[in-house]
């Protein structure tokens, strides 16, 4: 089926845009490692045929994330919790499928530290919605600002099993965190056929971007485990020891009604990511398009 979108000049067209919104206040509640993220996405191409093609280059993904991480407690930290960490992020990303394997290849620039301006933003969001400010201390043993590159490269394949759409994956991330990561997601119902789906990186969450309508319910479940080398969020000046090992198991609910207002909520757990880690943790993703 195919989705379009006004061509411009040179004949390539906005294909569509998607967000996604991440916390744990809608996951276990509390404020604390990974606590919350924004992504976006906007996609221009060739008219969108249910696929990706099958050129390198041929549709393009300009990307952005933020991403707020954070010390158990924000005011008086154990010594051996993870530094505050405010991260900005902006790429370039490709999306082809060669020989029914979809790739998606590209590259960040992370800008972190005090630079962002993000631990004001979550201060000034406490203030308004309730919750903990930022200590002197947190902020002066933050992550630095600093401006790190990230190569990101993922390749799947879709599977039909009677009702169900399997998609097995493997991914490779360098940069400001070196790991690699495989795992699957299992779809049942209609979101996601002959779309354009985006990986969140925090959830491992899909989030629909290049759409193709549909009316009722979808639900998509998955899990991975990855191999870290090494992450600048928890460096080796901090004294914190990171964790080679994480895993995500997630779950998720798309909704859509005949006007093309849709909704999707998730929810993902998270392994521990440093050895002092007590334990892991729920976060909540949410969005939320309107059609009247």
């Amino acid at each position: 089926m195919a989705l379009t979108a006004p061509a411009d000049a040179e004949g390539r067209q906005r294909l569509g845009y998607g967000r996604l919104i991440t916390n744990d206040l809608i996951g276990d509640t509390h404020d604390r490692w990974r606590t919350g993220t924004y992504a976006s996405s906007r996609v221009w191409g060739p008219e969108w045929q249910g696929q990706a093609p099958d050129g390198f280059g041929q549709v393009l993904e300009f990307r952005f994330h933020g991403e707020i991480i954070a010390p158990e407690n924000l005011a008086t930290p154990s010594p051996v919790d993870r530094p505050y960490v405010g991260a900005l992020s902006f790429g370039l990303h490709t999306h082809f499928q060669p020989q029914q394997i979809d790739y998606a290849v590209g590259a960040d620039l992370v800008i972190t530290g005090p630079q962002t301006g993000l631990d004001d933003f979550q201060d000034v969001v406490h203030d308004v919605l309730g919750g903990r400010n930022i200590s002197p201390q947190v902020r002066r043993q933050q992550l630095g600002s600093n401006v790190f590159p990230r190569l990101v490269v993922e390749a799947g394949r879709e599977f039909e099993v009677g009702r169900a759409h399997i998609r097995p994956f493997a991914e490779a991330r360098l940069g400001i965190e070196d790991m690699i990561r495989a795992g699957a997601d299992i779809s049942f119902g209609k979101a996601g056929r002959n779309e354009l789906m985006i990986r969140e990186p925090t959830t491992g969450q899909r989030y629909r971007v290049v759409q193709n309508p549909f009316k009722g319910y979808s639900v998509v479940v998955g899990g991975d485990i990855a191999y870290v080398d090494q992450s600048e969020y928890l460096p080796a000046s901090s004294g914190v020891v990171l964790t080679e090992e994480r895993a995500r198991v997630r779950a998720g609910l798309h909704w859509e009604n005949a006007k093309g207002t849709n909704a999707f909520y998730g929810l993902t757990w998270l392994s521990e990511e440093f050895e002092a880690q007590s334990r892991g943790q729920f976060v909540g993703s949410v969005r939320l398009r309107l059609q009247f």
